[in-house]
This record gives C-alpha cells, structure tokens and sequence, in this order.
C-alpha cells in the first residue's frame, strides 16, 4: 500500500530531486517565479486555439491530456519549491486567501 500524498511530503521529494543534482543555488525566488511563469504560459498554449467547449473536453483528447497533466504538475511543482525556499504554507495561504474573498465578494 502507497502511502497518502501530501504537500510537505511532495516538497521533501522536490528539494531532495534538486539536491541530488546540487540544482539549490539557482532555485532563488527570482528563477522559480520565471520557471513557474513559463510552466504556466506552456499550459496556456494548450488552450489558446480552443473553443470554451473544446476546452471543457481537453482531458477527453488523449492527445491533450498527458501534456495538461505534465503542465500541470510543472506548474505545481514550480509552486510548490517557491513556497518552501519562501516559507509559505500553500495550503494556509489559499485557506485565508479564501476567506478574505469570502468577505469580499459576499454570496448574494
């Protein structure tokens, strides 16, 4: 039996891969925020030509759908080491995040 994942389990992983091949010094802040923004500019040109339906069907495509999931992971992954070399908790971050939208864009 697998073990359930986690975000501070998923970190370890992503900070003992870079230390395995001594990639620390260029993970600054600097380098994983432009990281993260090409990950993300390549998960947004999976979508650029798409219809809003199309959209909706991507992960349908099994063209599609291994390289959103590749991006996606990228994505998070990026995310994931700025908010520990940072020292943000992701998951209290968005938790109060959404709270102040809560206040901020009340239900009708």
């Amino acid at each position: 039996m697998t073990e359930p994942l986690d975000v501070a389990k998923l970190q370890r992983r992503l900070a003992e891969f870079a230390a395995a091949r001594n990639w620390q010094p260029f993970h600054t802040p600097k380098n994983l925020v432009s990281a993260l923004s090409v990950e993300a500019s390549e998960l947004v040109e999976i979508f650029q030509w798409l219809t809003p339906e199309e959209s909706t069907r991507v992960m349908d495509d099994p063209d599609s759908a291994p390289r959103v999931t590749d991006e996606v992971a990228d994505v998070l992954a990026y995310l994931l080491q700025l908010c520990e070399v940072l020292g943000i908790d992701p998951l209290a971050a968005l938790d109060a995040k959404i709270d102040r939208n809560e206040r901020r864009f009340p239900a009708p």
